[in-house]
């Protein structure tokens, strides 16, 4: 727990989160208080396009949890975090991946209007860091949220190139059998990464 951050917090006016342009507002100043001042020197923007960021303030990820668990206790609307879900994204700060991805995983489907994992790939642009990708995957696992069975993701990969590399990386979270060979073996090229996951694929099903 943080101190400084759990204070900062308690300080706080639920008014913040009644819209989607407040809600990215709070999330921003949530953020520098987790680091204190050096949020604060213009060094931290340097990473702002380092793996695709338009920023990285650096906010450890138990903190980011501390705070989306505060905003889904105390948001007046839940509809109104869903609907800050896709302008999280679509800001595409470092932390605001993990915190769209955190309540992704934590809000209502109902709210949200649909599956997560649909959601998810929905959000998913044509090039995304493959641990960010990773770290919200597992974290609709870690609440509970299934991967999608094999026709659904079958039917994703159909989609696009981009997609279909998606659902590879989502099979690499199953606990049980993986199967899809031909999805997996199909997949277009990736990087090192990608290329060591779907090998581990396709050895732990031989």
């Amino acid at each position: 727990m943080n101190p400084l951050l759990d204070d900062w917090l308690g300080n706080q006016s639920t008014a913040v989160l009644t819209s989607k342009r407040r809600c990215l507002k709070f999330l921003k100043q949530a953020y520098g208080v987790c680091v204190g001042d050096f949020a604060n020197k213009p060094r931290t923007d340097v990473t702002m396009t380092a793996g695709g960021f338009r920023f990285h303030v650096g906010t450890p990820l138990p903190d980011l949890r501390h705070i989306a668990s505060w905003m889904i206790t105390h948001a007046p609307r839940q509809r109104t975090l869903a609907k800050a879900v896709p302008a999280l994204w679509k800001r595409h700060g470092r932390e605001d991946v993990s915190v769209a991805g955190l309540l992704l995983a934590n809000l209502d489907p109902a709210e949200l209007g649909q599956d997560p994992w649909m959601a998810f790939i929905h959000l998913l642009q044509r090039k995304e860091p493959l641990l960010v990708v990773l770290e919200v995957a597992e974290e609709l696992v870690r609440a509970g949220h299934r991967v999608p069975d094999d026709a659904w993701l079958e039917a994703a990969a159909g989609q696009s190139s981009h997609w279909h590399q998606y659902c590879v990386l989502f099979l690499s979270l199953r606990r049980s059998e993986v199967r899809c060979q031909d999805l997996i073996r199909q997949a277009p090229k990736g990087g090192e990464m990608f290329e060591r996951i779907r090998s581990r694929l396709l050895e732990s099903e031989n």
